[in-house]
């Protein structure tokens, strides 16, 4: 995500082995955990002599974890994979689409400029069928389904682009010793989360640790709270409209919400180091309170990748743990909300081989073979969940695949000017001390100058 961590440096083009000579990280047939019967059935697929190319925003770690799984393909297909990627990928797409050579398969993780290929009708549709299995095979599936529908070049909506792997911000992170010393109970509901609150105050701790800085993009993690908050006070419907500018920042269910967050921000009992100290620690910083002896936080609202920065050797489920972050008891109509990110593969043109990559893309053995290494979680309801590499990856791939609804974060859905800009530095005004109403109204502002 633009927002957390630069994709590096090299333009990097691989050809994958020929099929014969694959290595393939674990022997068909031979551990458990893998759906091997979609191997079987993928064998049965000839596509030898077919060349498939893919372009996605995978570089180091995880493009080695993608052709691990792309070889699986290959091996059984035949088929020769050529995987490219670029330090400014998305740029890169868009120069090679409109050149006339675009590759097979594209993955990208921002829908807007998904929603920009389709609508130059640069992008292949992938049919009502495979929109109604998704929503039949993933949790909170027609959101999925939704976030992959855009408008062609007639304006008409169709389904172009596969979610596959997907990342969830919907996390409070939290210590379970420092829980269990102070005699805390994880929270269920929001209504239990102030209660929780209100405790650790008592007792003379703080709640939270909050850190918003972070260079030239200082006030995104605020944006994350707000956007959750949006989904556990409002309808999906209604957090749509807001990020679609169809209702306003100014509107008063999201000045809700951004007063929700700036109550406990600009609270120096809530938060470490006070309001001033919110606007002035880095993001990457902001977690070690919770590693403090004593602690200078119990709570920490962060998404999957903030362990991290979590001090070296810090055990995930045992010195660190997570829970969801919960809905309202007494919103019960607004369900589960998971708030997050994901990529999304589509066909930039077509062929026998791109088609059949999609249909493996449906396949658990596609998921679980990433997920059996590490950095990969997916809503697809019918994998192992014994494949999870670790038992926290095990809970956040339990929590999208029970969620009744997902939605995209917002502010990467606007237009940058806003969402990587006015949003941003609004939160820092809010911090500072500007009312939720004056801070909406400024980012309204901004977004209405916009030609």
């Amino acid at each position: 995500m633009k927002k957390m961590l630069l994709l590096g440096a090299a333009f990097v083009t691989l050809v994958l082995g020929a099929p014969a000579q694959a290595e393939l990280k674990f022997k068909p047939g031979e551990d458990p955990r893998f759906n091997w019967a979609n191997y079987e059935e993928l064998n049965k697929v000839d596509l030898k002599g077919e060349t498939l190319s893919i372009f996605g925003p995978w570089r180091g770690e995880d493009e080695a974890l993608i052709r691990t799984v792309l070889d699986y393909f290959s091996e059984a297909t035949g088929a020769q994979i050529k995987y490219s990627s670029s330090e400014n990928y998305e740029q890169q797409i868009v120069i090679d689409t409109q050149a006339g050579s675009p590759p097979n398969i594209a993955v990208l993780p921002q829908p807007g400029l998904i929603q920009d290929l389709a609508s130059k009708g640069l992008l292949t549709p992938l049919g009502d069928d495979t929109a109604n299995w998704i929503k039949d095979n993933y949790g909170a599936g027609q959101s999925w389904v939704d976030l992959g529908t855009f408008k062609d070049k007639d304006g008409k909506p169709g389904f172009f682009a596969f979610p596959y792997k997907a990342d969830v911000k919907s996390l409070v992170w939290y210590s379970p010793d420092n829980f269990e010393e102070a005699d805390y109970e994880v929270p269920k509901t929001q209504e239990e989360l102030a209660e929780l609150e209100k405790k650790i105050i008592a007792d003379g701790g703080t709640p939270w640790c909050i850190g918003l800085g972070s260079g030239g993009a200082t006030g995104w993690p605020a944006t994350d709270w707000v956007e959750d908050i949006m989904l556990r006070t409002q309808t999906p419907e209604t957090y749509d409209k807001w990020v679609k500018n169809e209702i306003p920042f100014s509107d008063p269910a999201v000045v809700n919400a951004i007063d929700i967050f700036g109550k406990i921000a600009t609270d120096d009992k809530m938060v470490d180091g006070g309001a001033k100290a919110v606007a002035a620690t880095d993001f990457r910083d902001s977690p070690k309170g919770l590693f403090s002896v004593p602690p200078k936080c119990y709570l920490h609202h962060q998404a999957s990748f903030i362990p991290t920065f979590f001090p070296e050797g810090t055990e995930i489920g045992q010195d660190a743990d997570f829970f969801y972050f919960p809905p309202y008891a007494s919103k019960p109509d607004l369900g589960t909300p998971v708030l997050g990110a994901g990529t999304l593969a589509m066909i930039t043109k077509d062929s026998k081989a791109a088609r059949a990559f999609i249909e493996f893309l449906k396949m658990p053995l596609a998921h679980e073979i990433w997920m059996a290494q590490g950095g990969f979680v997916t809503p697809l309801k019918s994998v192992n969940k014994d494949a999870y590499a670790s038992d926290a990856l095990k809970k956040q791939g339990e929590i999208l695949a029970e969620a009744s609804t997902f939605r995209f974060d917002g502010s990467d859905l606007m237009p940058g000017k806003i969402g990587a800009g006015a949003f941003w530095t609004g939160m820092i005004d809010l911090v500072g001390g500007k009312s939720a109403q004056d801070v909406a109204t400024d980012i309204q502002k901004s977004w209405d100058a916009i030609k």
